[in-house]
């Protein structure tokens, strides 16, 4: 399993972005898929969850309503769109493919993730 993530960068507060994450090596429909991330000296958070067709999805709280993760099961990608950024979204951010086509608890805290991605870098400058 391969996961290409893309999209990062540095961005002013109260901008957007979107990242991709190109998966391969699987076949992506039979899978949930997942956004964490990693800031500096921290330990990696979760950020969002969507299940295999998109119906469900999962955020965590301290996004506030700013990230909506999605997926294109075509292209076999899962994008996060961030808005409203803050320069506490700092972070690295990773893309994570689950065990199963619907979330399940243990992917949130990362139990049950299959595979991770490399990374990409957001960096909100105040």
């Amino acid at each position: 399993v391969q996961l290409q993530a893309s999209g990062g960068g540095l961005v002013q507060a109260g901008g957007s972005l979107t990242l991709s994450c190109a998966a391969s090596g699987l076949t992506f429909v039979d899978y949930a898929m997942a956004w964490f991330r990693q800031a500096p000296g921290k330990d990696r958070e979760f950020v969002a969850a969507i299940n295999w067709n998109g119906s469900n999805k999962a955020n965590a709280d301290s996004d506030e309503g700013r990230f909506t993760i999605s997926r294109d099961n075509t292209k076999n990608t899962v994008y996060l769109q961030m808005n409203s950024l803050k320069p506490e979204d700092t972070a690295a951010y990773y893309c994570a493919v689950g065990q199963y086509r619907n979330i399940d608890y243990d992917l949130l805290s990362a139990r049950t993730v299959r595979s991770w991605g490399q990374g990409t870098l957001v960096t909100v400058s105040s």
